[in-house]
């Protein structure tokens, strides 16, 4: 498969025709060509983009939604396609990809819906006779650069929600899924979007530094939404930073599942398993700890290692229903093996599962976790979760809160009122009282404290990210000044 770039809506090779390839991370083999844009192909469609805002920004809610909705039905149209690509390209089992889409359909439809409701406020005022108030209006040309581990999903959110705020959008796909990433900006197209509202780019992994730079610099691009690792999103707020631009990040995790001791323990397995290993545990909100009351720690364990066995692995290209797939890459094998070592090192005992053979791992539960061991609280991004033993519900709140990240946490517990009290104490953009720590609705907040970054995307908070709030008053024009 060859993918192009898109800048006004028309597809074209990159500049010298350079491409880059992007391989199974198991076979080896080659599942996508792509068009490997340089910093010349980056500035012509920030140009593209900032010639399509002039018009872009005074479309009506109406024709927002209508597009926006349009968008929705395309991309649901394209299932089968998505579903292909994901496995080929970053291993997603059809489960995976099949949420990817759905989540993405509804993202577009819950945008399409808030074109209405970018609405300012009056405020009073001690001048006689004079009206103030506040409007909300679009900013420019939003760079929305999207990761490879949600590719529909996250794309859908990085560009539905400036496009109903009036913005015009630079697409720029990961190097590891620009066929599923093309897949996103066609349905756009097909949904009638107009010349220039969405350029789509993707470039060469070693390109990058230079392509996003180049865009950051760029005089028409006034915000940045960036979802992807801490140490490439502090890059990005540093670059964003010196030319005074507002970022959008959600970053890394360590997302705690916290069961108390009075918990339901077949329902916390069930969130623990649908938490750890959905799409090999590949998710930022992924379960990767697992603070469990010492009291209920062994009956635990036992039924959770006992389901995490049972988990089919393979090649989802070869079987579309397996869970456990291979992950993005074959270096996480070994970065995942050496924190499995200096585990089991320290005292650590594997529950089930065991090292990775390049980009294939089995579900591994490792238990008996603390503080001084490397696993305790660096992401793993892989089919491998921590079990944290503690006592009483105090300690499980500071060993959840004991991490750099923030982004998502789970407390199961029967009182309800309990739960909610340790839910309070923890340290998270979003916390899910006996459910499971990935969770996503496009209506909710969506995003993370400490390290993993700030803003939020989803619901009517994603207003602020993507309009600038504007004060203004209508005066009698006869007042009197003092001088």
């Amino acid at each position: 498969m060859q993918t192009q770039l898109l800048i006004d809506n028309q597809k074209r090779a990159a500049h010298g025709n350079a491409i880059f390839e992007r391989r199974h991370p198991t076979s080896g083999d080659i599942v996508t060509r792509a068009a490997a844009g340089d910093v010349a192909d980056a500035i012509a469609a920030a140009d593209s983009a900032s010639i399509a805002f002039q018009s872009w920004r005074h479309s009506s809610p109406s024709e927002r939604r209508r597009i926006l909705l349009k968008a929705a039905d395309a991309l649901e149209a394209r299932m089968p396609d998505f579903i292909e690509a994901m496995a080929a390209e970053v291993g997603a089992a059809a489960l995976w990809a099949g949420f990817n889409v759905v989540l993405a359909a509804t993202a577009f439809r819950e945008a399409a819906s808030m074109t209405t409701q970018i609405q300012g406020e009056t405020i009073p005022t001690d001048k006689p006779g004079a009206l103030s108030m506040t409007v909300r209006q679009p900013v420019g040309v939003i760079l929305s650069i999207v990761p490879w581990n949600g590719p529909v999903v996250l794309a859908a959110r990085a560009i539905a929600y400036p496009l109903m705020c009036g913005n015009t959008v630079v697409f720029r796909a990961s190097e590891a899924s620009p066929r599923t990433h093309m897949l996103v900006a066609e349905a756009l197209v097909d949904a009638g979007l107009p010349p220039g509202v969405l350029n789509f780019l993707t470039n060469a992994p070693q390109d990058a530094p230079e392509v996003i730079d180049a865009l950051i610099a760029h005089k028409a691009v006034r915000r940045v939404n960036f979802t992807g690792s801490t140490r490439v999103g502090r890059i990005i707020a540093q670059k964003a930073a010196v030319h005074l631009k507002r970022c959008l990040l959600e970053l890394g995790g360590k997302s705690p599942l916290v069961i108390l001791k009075d918990a339901n323990i077949d329902d916390a397995v069930n969130a623990a398993v649908f938490g750890s290993f959905l799409y090999q545990g590949q998710i930022c909100m992924s379960t990767e700890r697992i603070v469990v009351d010492e009291s209920i720690a062994d009956e635990f364990v036992a039924k959770f290692a006992a389901r995490a066995k049972e988990l089919p692995a393979g090649d989802p290209m070869k079987n579309p229903q397996c869970v456990i797939g291979p992950m993005v890459s074959k270096d996480s094998g070994p970065r995942l093996n050496s924190l499995l070592e200096d585990a089991v090192a320290k005292g650590a005992k594997l529950a089930c599962g065991g090292r990775a053979e390049g980009a294939s791992m089995p579900a591994t539960i490792v238990d008996h976790v603390t503080r001084d061991m490397k696993i305790y609280d660096e992401e793993t991004f892989g089919p491998v979760t921590t079990i944290v033993r503690v006592n009483g519900d105090q300690e499980a709140a500071t060993v959840a809160n004991d991490t750099a990240y923030g982004l998502s946490a789970a407390v199961f517990c029967k009182d309800v009122m309990r739960a909610l009290n340790v839910a309070m104490q923890i340290d998270t953009g979003a916390c899910h009282v006996n459910g499971a720590t990935v969770q996503n609705e496009a209506q909710a907040p969506y995003g993370g404290t400490k390290h993993s970054g700030y803003g939020r995307f989803d619901g009517r908070a994603v207003i602020d990210e993507f309009t600038e709030l504007k004060w203004i008053t209508i005066e009698p024009s006869g007042q009197q000044y003092p001088i």
